[in-house]
């Protein structure tokens, strides 16, 4: 090599790197726009609906008594925030489906996740476990929430039941995916080096079947919801369900319709709060934006 072209050579990855940060940049910046266009995208969409819902109720082409409207929607929201309920402050009664939602959540996902884990690994556990986990996720467990408010009354109990079992099998279907997955060469490499099955279910069967897991989390605690709710739409003394059936007795429509959008407010925020910590956790995967 000639001391003529020396320099070259040295000089080229230097004039690559600002190619390289030029290109990060634009990325950002057309990620940054598309998230604009797609929110304002979101928010026409929404003023767009609720504005011709407005305009068809207020024209009487559909019928303001059984599909109320908007602007009496929010009238039953500010009512309910600024004096309270039949049932006490609405905060008591957000909070009461929440914490039944919450709670019947967290004992969902950690019975699916051990026994989606356990069956996943152990194949004589599964083929002997698996029709009757397969009889039981056929039966519309909906219809189990009387039978819950039966055994265990009006209280708590019977709505965190209920969300146990909407929330058990999504999550366990995935965790068990999620083990059976699992790279054999990894759990192969572990064996050789001397891990114990402990070890190995611990260190390497959990790590890989998290993404699996999370994915069904999005959903579950939605499905967490709709137990408390049902629960408390059959038989409670506080909640959000309960708002619905006494409004849907008192034939007020717009109060059905506030209790689902004060619920559809609580999801996403759960949304938003499992999706924060999925990408704190996941934070070695791209993102949409940089494939």
């Amino acid at each position: 090599m000639s001391p003529d072209t020396l320099p070259e050579t040295v000089a080229a990855p230097r004039d690559a790197e600002p190619a390289k940060q030029d290109r990060t940049h634009s990325r950002a910046r057309a990620a940054r726009r598309r998230k604009i266009v797609v929110t304002a995208a979101r928010a026409l969409l929404l003023v767009a609906v609720l504005g011709l819902w407005e305009g068809l109720s207020r024209a009487k082409v559909i019928d303001p008594f059984n599909f109320s409207m908007p602007s009496k929607i929010w009238d039953q929201i500010y009512t309910w925030t600024t004096h309270g309920t039949a049932l006490g402050s609405l905060g008591e009664q957000i909070w009461f489906t929440l914490h039944e939602a919450l709670l019947g959540w967290i004992i969902g996902v950690v019975a699916g996740v051990v026994f989606g884990i356990a069956l996943g690994r152990i194949t004589f556990l599964a083929d002997v476990l698996g029709p009757y986990i397969k009889v039981l996720n056929s039966i519309p467990r909906i219809v189990l929430a009387p039978i819950f408010v039966i055994w265990f009354g009006l209280g708590p109990a019977s709505k965190v039941a209920s969300a146990v079992v909407l929330v058990f099998f999504p999550v366990f279907f995935n965790a068990f995916q999620g083990a059976r997955e699992v790279d054999r060469n990894l759990v192969a490499n572990a064996r050789i080096l001397g891990a114990s099955d402990r070890r190995v279910t611990l260190q390497v069967v959990i790590p890989s079947a998290t993404s699996w897991i999370f994915t069904s989390l999005h959903v579950s605690f939605g499905f967490a919801l709709i137990g408390a709710i049902v629960g408390e739409y059959i038989g409670a003394t506080k909640g959000i369900g309960l708002l619905v059936a006494q409004s849907q007795g008192t034939f007020n429509a717009a109060g059905v319709y506030a209790a689902m959008v004060i619920l559809a407010v609580v999801a996403l925020l759960a949304e938003g709060l499992l999706t924060f910590a999925e990408r704190r956790i996941f934070r070695w995967k791209p993102s949409d934006s940089d494939r």
